[in-house]
């Protein structure tokens, strides 16, 4: 029978993805005496908030999502960042493999406002996994699933999320609108002979009295 263990190595950029996409290199190690024929995993990603401190910008952006500091206690609980499936081929021992992990950054989404919100740092993260291991031994091929409490920790630099975003949408983040504003802020465009939506909104917060670039 399978005996797996699973660390998460690092993560990196995929710069050629059809939409922004984090590659998190795993390495499986295997202590069972039979060889893996091919692993069908499945793993969920969740941020874990509580596990890291935050400075005053921070904190002033995350009132949104997780209230006043004083509310911390309560509020700050862990967010699902991604659920994803890979194969893993056949291993003696040990093997490492890149495992894509699909990203969005809509500010609808908890962890889209939370990973925007962080300035410095890393962002604390637990993959768990589960799913099926097949191999062979001297009675033939064999079937094991993997139980949800084989996990691994990691760090992610934030960095790593911030060259993401530059990547695929440079200077930019994605922001959900009611058809009736988007209609609404194009007249107003036309009416004032603005050219982007960018602009329109900045105009609307400087007259509102807010201090935008």
């Amino acid at each position: 029978m399978a005996d797996l263990s699973v660390t998460c190595e690092d993560v990196r950029c995929e710069r050629y993805g059809a939409g922004p996409t984090l590659l998190f290199r795993l390495r499986i190690d295997e202590s069972g005496e039979d060889p893996i024929h091919a692993v069908s995993l499945r793993c969920a990603v969740n941020i874990e908030p509580r596990k890291r401190d935050y400075d005053s910008s921070e904190e002033e952006l995350l009132g949104h999502l997780f209230g006043g500091r004083d509310r911390w206690g309560h509020t700050l609980r862990n967010l699902r960042f991604a659920n994803v499936a890979t194969q893993v081929p056949g291993f003696t021992d040990s093997i490492r493999v890149d495992v894509p992990v699909p990203c969005t950054f809509d500010m609808e989404v908890a962890s889209g406002k939370y990973l925007h919100s962080l300035r410095s740092g890393s962002v604390p993260m637990v993959l768990m996994f589960s799913g099926t291991v097949f191999g062979k031994g001297t009675n033939g091929f064999w079937v094991h699933q993997i139980p949800w409490e084989l996990e691994a920790d990691y760090a992610m630099p934030i960095e790593v999320w911030q060259r993401l975003k530059e990547l695929y949408f440079p200077r930019a983040d994605w922001i959900r609108l009611h058809r009736d504003t988007v209609d609404a802020l194009l007249r107003y465009q036309s009416r004032h002979a603005i050219p982007t939506w960018d602009a329109a909104i900045g105009t609307l917060l400087d007259n509102a009295g807010e201090v935008t670039p």
